[in-house]
């Protein structure tokens, strides 16, 4: 670089710290800047000779992730300055040790929480990457500011990865969707959650994501009218009622959008409420749901509301601190419009999250508000004895958990995540009054420990001392705090069941000339669809495997699908890599890596691929490879735990034809003639075959399943496109399944 060039890039740098200071979302004192000084001059020091891959100095990236947790999670100087000197203990030569010293052990533990662990040799039975994540989680127990400053952190390298090759992009990008955007979701980081899922969109699904945002670029105008017709109605009653007020139309984001559409099974065009209205009003503490409701009143005057989407999260608010009245009215043209009613006060948190909860708080600090909010992600941590992969499944369901209200005898309020059991409600009054549960009344009815919990209802537990809980109960709860508790109540138990198990099995096995060896336990957990080896040995202890199921094991044992990945994968050597074709009819047959290497695999059939869609390869313990769709439900799951299990894989042509199975639905009105059209137009393409027809007609409306043999997606898109032609036809959609 040039003289003139580093003066260039110095001056920039400076200006960056100069802003970092300015958009501080708390009030910085004179201490607290030299404090962040300080720590800038260490960090620019310590990273001085280091460049991004972008070719920029490497000092942006501190500063950046600095920026939004002054900034966006609106943290104070001690966050600031532990995210400026985030990497210079993994980077650099700089110790832990050395920053206690310098600056105080407070500052030293978040930045060691943030160091990351040591990469290990993956071994194909353990997830490295879900270890890393619950080492993450685990600080969660040291100090919240840690994964607050890691998602920040995440949050820049997202927006910077454009120089990444794309598989890196991918893996990246599933992560951040995987752990997190949800982790954001739950500390109420709600802007921070949109754009880590918009980006991870962005590389996950890129063309999905090139789509949807052009589409919301074409109709923007057309929606911003529609917005401000409705804002307009709305402005003249609420001047007229002297209420002080903003009200602005937000786009939903691209993620949201997507996610409709998966769901729903919509495009573009179907998903009606892109939008939403906004009105945040000005109120002081005492008159908040007053006017909340007032407004919720002038809107109903103009428009019809949606009873069954009225959602009252001031009365009840969020576990992540959220607090709103959402409501969905029939605006102009017919069409469903959500409008959302929060309080200044309630916006900032909405917006902020975390920081602006103790800013409402009289006399609470920075630290101890953090033990406040650290209490309401305990409990998912409770239990870090399982599995890595399962550990951060269990997490990830609290993080994500929508919630019910359920009252005490007493009519205090407790709330549970939705799915939440009487079992679970017991669990979450005290441990102990779980343990020793009896039996539960709902609203005075007495029901089974199972019963699923609906909003409103009135728990009452009964519980007996010689009551002890049983494997059973596990299936009864689905709090990862109930579990743990459970869990632990029966390790002791369990233990000593499993143990005898284990010689039983081991007996048993001998009979049928079988070794007991790992392979053999890892082959039996997944033949009998369980999680551990100790989950086996406790149904054989337990007598709940009985012998008539171990002689359907064995006999199993020698299929080929055990057998499968003893074979070697790949095939001969000899057999020259087949070229590239442009012809896309002809893709047919998949390639694997950068040699482009014929391997065995079997297509998955949680997603069914055929040969056009965009696929990976995944090694599998005892399958071999499996290939999957890049968009199917479990491909993120797989790409954030099992990384190095991935292989790249794309479509070639071969010289011999193969054929596929793909299953479409199509919904309509019925009509003279629609079944002739439809099975005319299958028939016409003589690539395309039929293995199975369901038709039927229900009042008016068609419904019909159609599974077809297809040489290739080309070929299913093109029959697709041509039923949607026939007159009544509504939908068409081609289907998972398993």
């Amino acid at each position: 670089m040039t003289e003139a060039e580093i003066e260039l890039e110095n001056k920039a740098i400076a200006k960056e710290y100069k802003e970092l200071l300015k958009i501080s979302y708390q009030t910085l004192s004179d201490a607290d800047k030299k404090l962040i000084r300080k720590a800038f001059d260490v960090a620019v020091d310590a990273h001085k000779d280091q460049r991004r891959k972008s070719g920029e100095a490497y000092i942006f990236h501190p500063i950046a992730v600095a920026k939004i947790v002054a900034s966006e999670i609106g943290l104070g100087a001690t966050s600031i300055a532990a995210a400026l000197m985030h990497d210079v203990v993994e980077d650099t030569d700089i110790t832990v040790e050395q920053i206690e010293e310098w600056f105080n052990p407070k500052i030293a533990k978040i930045v060691e929480g943030l160091t990351k662990m040591a990469l290990l040799e993956p071994d194909s039975h353990i997830s490295m990457q879900a270890e890393n994540y619950r080492k993450m989680l685990l600080t969660l127990n040291d100090d919240v500011r840690v994964i607050l400053i890691k998602i920040a952190d995440r949050l820049h390298n997202m927006q910077t990865m454009e120089s990444m090759v794309d598989y890196k992009q991918a893996k990246i990008a599933s992560e951040t969707l995987y752990i997190y955007a949800p982790l954001a979701h739950r500390l109420g980081l709600f802007n921070i959650k949109t754009k880590l899922e918009d980006l991870g969109l962005k590389y996950t699904e890129p063309e999905v994501y090139k789509d949807i945002v052009l589409k919301m670029k074409e109709t923007k105008e057309e929606q911003e009218a529609y917005i401000k017709s409705v804002s307009d109605i709305l402005k003249q009653s609420l001047d007229e009622e002297h209420i002080q007020y903003s009200m602005k139309g937000r786009p939903k984001s691209i993620y949201s959008i997507r996610r409709k559409m998966k769901a729903q099974n919509v495009t573009f065009d179907e998903v009606y409420d892109k939008f939403a209205l906004r009105i945040i009003y000005k109120s002081t503490p005492h008159e908040e749901k007053f006017i909340a409701w007032k407004i919720y009143s002038i809107v109903t005057d103009h428009f019809r509301p949606s009873p069954s989407r009225l959602r009252d999260w001031i009365s009840s608010p969020k576990s992540t601190g959220y607090e709103a009245l959402h409501i969905t009215v029939m605006g102009p043209k017919g069409r469903w419009v959500e409008i959302q009613i929060r309080s200044e006060r309630m916006d900032e948190i909405a917006e902020q999250g975390y920081a602006a909860h103790y800013k409402y708080k009289q006399g609470v600090t920075e630290e101890n508000s953090l033990d406040l909010w650290l209490n309401q992600l305990k409990e998912a941590l409770e239990n870090a004895e399982t599995n890595a992969v399962d550990f951060v499944e269990d997490f990830k369901l609290s993080l994500y958990a929508k919630e019910i209200y359920v009252f005490t005898p007493k009519g205090e309020i407790k709330s549970l995540p939705k799915g939440a059991t009487a079992l679970d409600f017991a669990f979450s009054i005290h441990s102990e009054i779980g343990l020793k549960t009896r039996g539960t009344r709902v609203n005075g009815r007495l029901v089974p420990l199972n019963h699923i919990l609906s909003s409103g209802d009135q728990v009452e537990i009964i519980t007996s001392e010689n009551k002890k809980p049983n494997v059973n109960w596990l299936d009864y709860v689905t709090t990862s705090r109930a579990r743990n508790k459970i869990k632990s109540s029966l390790n002791e138990n369990t233990k000593k069941i499993a143990d005898e198990g284990k010689e039983q099995l081991q007996r048993k096995l001998k009979h049928l000339k079988i070794n007991l060896d790992e392979t053999t336990v890892n082959e039996m957990v997944n033949h009998f669809k369980l999680k551990t080896s100790q989950d086996l040995f406790y149904r054989v202890g337990a007598g709940l495997i009985d012998n008539t199921q171990l002689k359907d094991y064995a006999s199993k044992r020698n299929n080929t699908l055990f057998n499968f990945f003893k074979k070697s994968i790949k095939r001969a050597p000899s057999t020259p890599v087949i070229q590239e074709t442009e012809d896309k009819k002809a893709l047919d047959l998949l390639v694997f890596g950068k040699d482009k290497e014929k391997l065995d695999y079997k297509l998955a059939t949680c997603c069914n691929p055929i040969p056009g869609d965009d696929v990976f390869g995944f090694v599998t313990i005892n399958e071999g490879i499996k290939v999957h769709k890049t968009d199917c439900p479990n491909a993120i799951s797989m790409r954030s735990n099992y990384a190095y299990r991935i292989m790249q894989a794309h479509w070639i042509a071969s010289s011999t034809s193969f054929n596929f199975e793909a299953t479409i639905t199509i919904t309509g009105l019925d009509s003279a003639g629609l079944t002739t059209e439809i099975t005319k137009i299958i028939m016409e393409s003589k690539a395309v075959n039929i293995r199975s027809i369901a038709l039927s007609e229900n009042a008016g409306l068609f419904k019909g399943s159609i599974t077809v043999i297809v040489p290739n997606n080309d070929i299913l898109k093109k029959m697709i496109a041509n039923i949607k032609k026939i007159e009544g036809v509504d939908k068409v959609t081609r289907v998972n399944t398993n």
